[in-house]
């Protein structure tokens, strides 16, 4: 198969592949707040306990995580599908916050989603630069939760509710 094909069958494959909704805020330089929604996280180590998040080159949080060092990762519940939504729009900056129960955490100035199923808040410790996507890994160093909501997940295509 040509890389070309092989790019299309990883995301005609990857869509069938369900996963938690997340969203990753982190602050400019500047302490401008900005979100993403993504799919791509997990967990790396327990050991420290760490996570990782791939960040395409070409989204406008990859240079904010470049540069800062902490970040947070909301995973979200089965009623914040317009959070996702805004988070993955082309909206940028303040606009994205502009749906959701968010506030900021005094210790690290990071916001998140206070009814999130879960928020960890994370210094990151390794950038990874592959293909097309950053990896970022990130120390886990206070973990918030609510539990008491079903889980957001994306598959083939579509939101459902865990």
């Amino acid at each position: 198969m040509s890389d070309q094909k092989l790019s299309d069958a990883l995301k005609q494959g990857m869509r069938n592949l369900a996963s938690g909704v997340c969203v990753v805020t982190a602050c400019t330089e500047a302490g401008d707040r900005v979100a993403m929604t993504a799919s791509s996280v997990t967990s790396v180590s327990a050991e420290p306990p760490s996570l990782l998040v791939c960040v395409n080159q070409s989204a406008s949080m990859d240079p904010v995580l470049a540069v800062t060092t902490g970040f947070t990762v909301n995973v979200l519940n089965s009623h914040q599908q317009e959070v996702s939504n805004i988070c993955a729009s082309p909206a940028e900056g303040e606009n994205r916050f502009g749906v959701g129960n968010w506030v900021v955490d005094e210790a690290s100035g990071l916001s998140y989603l206070s009814d999130a199923l879960v928020t960890f808040f994370c210094e990151k410790t390794l950038t990874v630069p592959y293909g097309t996507h950053n990896i970022y890994i990130g120390d886990i160093h206070k973990v918030a939760f609510n539990e008491a909501e079903n889980i957001l997940v994306y598959a083939k295509g579509a939101y459902h509710s865990l």
